[in-house]
């Protein structure tokens, strides 16, 4: 049975998740049945197994990228910035540019616009060419010489 047939029977009688159910599952299935939650719009299901996945694997990449997307969509931007960040370290050198880029966003909704510059020299660093990251630079770039021009010093 996958895991989306497990969660719908389990609902269908009104109960929780049940850990040990979805156990049976590794993180890169839960990470595909979230996905497809999310594509059906069932994004409160979604977020619990996304929840649930966190608590059974904390350290999965899966894990880690599929969350951090969840709480962008959510924007809950502090939440989006702690799973990317992590999801960061645990990559280190094989991060891809999808990572920086979201994560640089999510500093950036976060107000955070110093961290969002270096995590964008990092990202750059690693892949000069790619060109979400270049506009991300230039904007931020362009942001900072905005401050600067009205007096603010970063």
């Amino acid at each position: 049975m996958s895991l989306i047939q497990e969660l719908m029977n389990q609902a269908a009688v009104g109960g929780l998740f049940n850990a040990s159910a979805i156990k049976r599952f590794s993180p890169a299935e839960i990470r595909e049945a979230i996905q497809a939650l999310v594509a059906t719009e069932q994004t409160s299901l979604a977020c619990a197994l996304g929840d649930a996945g966190m608590s059974l694997y904390p350290e999965s990449e899966d894990m880690l990228a599929i969350n951090g997307l969840l709480a962008v969509m959510n924007q809950d931007w502090q939440l989006a910035v702690e799973f990317l960040e992590d999801l960061l370290t645990l990559q280190g050198s094989n991060t891809q540019p999808f990572t920086y880029v979201m994560l640089v966003r999510a500093l950036r909704c976060n107000l955070d616009p110093v961290r969002a510059i270096q995590v964008v020299q990092q990202g750059l660093a690693a892949y000069p060419e790619q060109l979400e990251l270049t506009a991300e630079a230039l904007s931020l770039e362009e942001y900072a010489n905005t401050l600067e021009t009205n007096g603010y010093t970063h």
